[in-house]
């Protein structure tokens, strides 16, 4: 018996490790706090105790990630609610299989000491963009609940230079403006704004970032185990804040400073906390608003579009 038992530990012992499977998930920008959920399942072995060897990559080009994914380059990509349904009428074979940001975060950016109390006040005046196509459709919603079009406006490409443009006066205000991020960066500077949240003007509610895989092929299960463990991380970062904070600054010299803080504290209510479930009437929602509003031609079942992927 005890010849057997040292036999069978020799051979356990011998017996290479089961290697965890590797994955890659692309960024939509340089890591910042909109990204908690992810850093910290990395640093706090989540990933790794779902058998998972993530490699994260912050993309050159922020428009690349989703098609690098539908060109077969990565496993997931963290991309935009309304980019992707855009992107599936394209021809790129994406589906959203995660939430990570479960509200939009996209604002009508203004003074808050200006001339605009109302998106109404916009009439002949100025509104810089980053960019086109979405962000002029979102822009065209607001207006019109105030009795307002696109021509009523000079739009403006100010390319990523939002809340610049805005503080020296180029333009009058901006959409696509984050409110977690570009407001906070005013405060800082001195610069009070005032968001105009576009759930509360017109626009249906969607997902602001989300998980993009291959709809040809994705691996469902590991996707399902890398969600649990960005899961993990979302119940920790709400729960522990301050520590989860900690967790997510120390990994770069560049996140400690007060506008990572200020917005760490603003996104962490936004974070999915069930980042497998699907709304399905919000998805069919905005298809719609896409559709009424030029963008697309034709509505996609909302099943082209999102999946559960821990649904049988």
């Amino acid at each position: 018996m005890k010849l057997i038992t040292l036999t069978a530990a020799i051979s356990f012992a011998a017996a290479p490790l089961m290697a965890a499977d590797k994955m890659t998930v692309l960024l939509d920008w340089f890591i910042n706090p909109d990204h908690g959920p992810i850093i910290v399942a990395q640093e706090m072995g989540y990933f790794a105790e779902q058998d998972l060897e993530v490699e994260i990559i912050a993309p050159a080009d922020p428009s690349a990630p989703p098609k690098m994914v539908a060109a077969g380059h990565a496993e997931l990509a963290i991309s935009y609610q309304p980019q992707l349904h855009l992107q599936i009428h394209e021809g790129l074979p994406l589906q959203r299989v995660g939430t990570l940001v479960a509200t939009p975060l996209n604002c009508l950016l203004v003074l808050a000491d200006g001339p605009i109390e109302t998106p109404a006040d916009l009439a002949g005046k100025k509104v810089g963009f980053s960019v086109g196509g979405v962000e002029e459709a979102v822009l065209g919603s607001i207006l019109r609940h105030h009795g307002l079009s696109l021509d009523d406006v000079e739009l403006i490409n100010v390319n990523w230079s939002l809340s610049p443009s805005l503080m020296s006066g180029q333009v009058d205000a901006v959409i696509g403006a984050y409110r977690n991020f570009e407001l906070n960066q005013m405060k800082i500077e001195g610069v009070e704004g005032k968001c105009f949240f576009v759930e509360e003007e017109g626009l249906p509610s969607y997902d602001e970032l989300i998980y993009v895989a291959n709809s040809e092929t994705m691996d469902k299960e590991m996707i399902a185990r890398f969600l649990a463990a960005t899961e993990k991380a979302t119940q920790y970062i709400v729960n522990h804040p301050e520590a989860s904070w900690e967790v997510f600054s120390s990994t770069s010299a560049e996140l400690q400073d007060e506008l990572n803080a200020m917005a760490w504290a603003d996104t962490v209510p936004r974070f999915a906390l069930r980042p497998t479930a699907m709304d399905v009437g919000r998805y069919a929602a905005f298809e719609a608003f896409l559709f009424e509003a030029g963008l697309i031609t034709s509505q996609n079942p909302v099943s082209k579009i999102a999946i559960d992927v821990t649904a049988n």
